[in-house]
This record gives structure tokens, C-alpha cells and sequence, in this order.
């Protein structure tokens, strides 16, 4: 076994010392997200300072712990709060939660963060649904030793996002008459938000939202054969397109004020998974 499952191992040993549940979907709630997991059918909580050796979320907002329970009839792990490569942590910290709920038993990956818009039709409150993401100025999470048991040296990233989860959200969307819009991610590292400039460097990538977390996650779960799909929360348009600074209390104020149709997304979407 290699040093990074080993210590995956020890995660869910830990975790079998408070509850033996099998989630088949893995959710992360990105900031103002968090009391979604409020709304299921709880079987039970761990904080994330139970774990050994497990990292903590540092950012307001974000509870820092895991809740497992049912949508319907499909069993969850839900992230309230997710660790960011800005918090000081390695990637191998970042991404160690999506390994560990993966190792639990998830199949299945729903991603969600707070993001801002880079113009083009979006709107403070829009959900954007993720079809492609880019990475290339975060450290790749899968630098370093290849350890089989996680996946392949090289993995294909054509379809990092499942169209076929793709599709059930714009269902799910179109049956609750809540308006989405779609495009590509971008992470930076953060902590500090984007300049002018930056932000037109990355409309000429190609991207439609940006934020700070998000797209390792993803690389890190497609590596172990994860389905996924993620939903952006456009909390903000970005510097240079919205004339007033940027906080993350703002931030975290829209998210909440959007958390309703948010949540029925979701909750609908995990449903027919």
C-alpha cells in the first residue's frame, strides 16, 4: 500500500470508529452553502477534528465536519466546508476528503462552490452549471508518486464532468423552473481576489466563472473513476466588471439569499442519481 492510501486507510478507520454508513454520492458545499446539509435525513455527524491527521476548514462560514444521510433513498456524505490550497495546506490535504469519501463507498461526486461571474449574461445569483474547468495555475493534485490503487499515471481528463449528470441537473432545473446557465471553471490559488487585469486574462482563456477551489477536487476524483458534475453559485461578478470591491461577507451574504432554490436543485438532482 502506498504512503498516501495508507494514510487514506487510517481516515477511514477513524471514521468506522463513529459510524459504518456506505454513501454512494459525495457532495461538497462551497461558502453560504453549508445548512443545505440541514435539510436531509441525518444518520450522522463527524466533525472533521474526530479524524486523525484530518485537515480543518479555517474559513467562516464553513463548519468543518461531515454529515451522512439519506436524499431520498440515496446515502450521502455531505462536506460542510471544504479546505482550500490558500488555508496553507499541501494539495495532498486538499484533496484527501474527496479520497476519503470515495474510500467510504462514493461513487458519484457534486461539487458546488461560490464563484464570481465574469460578465457575458451573468447575474449575482445565477447557478452555473460546470461543463469544463481550468487548472493550470493551482498545483496539479496528482504531482508526485502515482499510487495505483488511487488510478492511472496519466488520466484522461476529456470528460471530466458527466454528461449524464450534467443532464439530470438541467432536468431537475427545467422541472422546478430555475433558470441555469453553464460554462467553464477557473481556480486560482486565492486568497486574494482577482485584479482587472487577471480577470481579462482569464475571459480570453475562455472562462466563465473563477474562484479558488473546485477543479482539483475534480481531477483528484475523475483520477479514481469518480462521476461528477458541479454547480457554480455566482455570488459576485468579478473586478472590473462589478464596479464595487469584493468581500467575502458579500460573498457569503448572496449565497445565502440564493440557498433556497439552491437547495432544491440539489436535494432533486441527487434524487435521480
Amino acid at each position: 500500500m502506498g504512503v498516501l492510501n495508507n494514510r487514506v486507510q487510517k481516515c477511514v478507520k477513524c471514521v468506522r470508529k463513529y459510524t459504518d454508513f456506505v454513501p454512494k454520492t459525495a457532495i461538497v458545499l462551497g461558502s453560504g452553502l453549508g445548512n443545505f446539509a440541514d435539510t436531509i435525513k441525518v444518520e450522522s455527524i463527524l466533525d472533521y477534528g474526530d479524524i486523525d491527521e484530518f485537515p480543518r476548514s479555517t474559513v467562516a462560514g464553513h463548519k468543518g465536519r461531515f454529515v451522512f444521510g439519506y436524499i431520498e433513498s440515496n446515502p450521502v456524505v455531505i462536506m460542510q466546508g471544504r479546505v482550500h490550497f490558500y488555508e496553507g495546506y499541501t494539495m495532498e490535504d486538499v484533496i484527501l476528503p474527496i479520497r476519503l469519501m470515495h474510500a467510504l463507498g462514493a461513487e458519484k461526486l457534486f461539487l458546488t462552490n461560490a464563484a464570481g461571474g465574469l460578465g457575458d449574461g451573468f447575474e449575482c445569483g445565477d447557478l452555473m452549471l460546470i461543463t469544463d474547468h481550468i487548472s493550470c495555475f493551482v498545483p496539479n493534485p496528482l504531482l508526485g508518486k502515482n499510487e495505483e490503487e488511487f488510478g492511472v499515471r496519466f488520466p484522461d481528463m476529456s470528460e471530466v464532468y458527466s454528461k449524464k449528470l450534467q443532464g439530470i441537473v438541467l432536468d431537475s432545473a427545467r422541472e422546478l423552473g430555475i433558470s441555469m446557465k453553464n460554462g467553464v471553471y477557473l481556480q486560482l490559488t486565492g486568497p486574494s481576489y482577482e485584479t482587472p487585469a487577471e480577470i481579462r486574462m482569464c475571459k480570453l482563456l475562455g472562462a466563465s466563472a473563477v474562484g479558488m477551489s473546485t477543479a482539483v477536487e475534480a481531477i483528484a476524483a475523475n483520477h479514481m473513476g469518480m462521476e461528477i458534475c458541479g454547480i457554480s453559485f455566482i455570488s459576485n461578478l468579478a473586478a472590473g466588471i462589478n464596479e464595487t470591491p469584493l468581500c467575502h461577507e458579500e460573498v457569503k451574504a448572496a449565497a445565502d439569499a440564493a440557498a433556497p432554490k439552491f437547495q432544491a436543485l440539489v436535494k432533486l438532482a441527487v434524487s435521480k442519481m
